[in-house]
């Protein structure tokens, strides 16, 4: 397989010959082997690892994306992502920087909540009228 794994404003990985692939979704984990039937996955704030003969296991922290596959090329499109030195300093890294919004994201979340619960009400008074 090839995994391409793209960021908002740049490609963080681009690997061919992958001999499989594990990743995250909100419902659990699951793994992608070269023959598997095209798929479409939401992915959850994880670890993404996957293996090729050159590399071995290669583990990727990533914040929640989505994950397409078609015929031999795998697409995983996320908002950020990290290599880091070991297994347990990627953990702390997903638990700290992408499972926590910050305070900032929170309140445009909030006020982008509002304008749209807003909208829907004129809407639905617009309509009744």
């Amino acid at each position: 397989m090839n995994l391409k794994l793209l960021l908002p404003h740049r490609v963080f990985a681009s690997v061919r010959d992958v001999t499989r692939i594990v990743a995250e979704t909100p419902e659990g984990a699951f793994g992608l082997l070269p023959r598997r039937r095209d798929c479409v996955s939401a992915l959850a704030p994880g670890i993404l690892t996957y293996e090729t003969q050159a590399d071995g296991e290669v583990f990727i922290a990533i914040d929640e994306g989505v994950l397409v596959k078609t015929g031999a090329e795998v697409l995983v499109s996320v908002r950020r992502a990290t290599r880091g030195a070991d297994l347990a300093s990627l953990r702390s890294a997903v638990r700290r920087e992408f499972m926590t919004l910050d305070a900032q994201e929170r309140s445009a979340r909030a006020a982008s909540d509002k304008l749209e619960s807003g909208l829907v009400s004129r809407l639905a008074a617009f309509h009744h009228d």
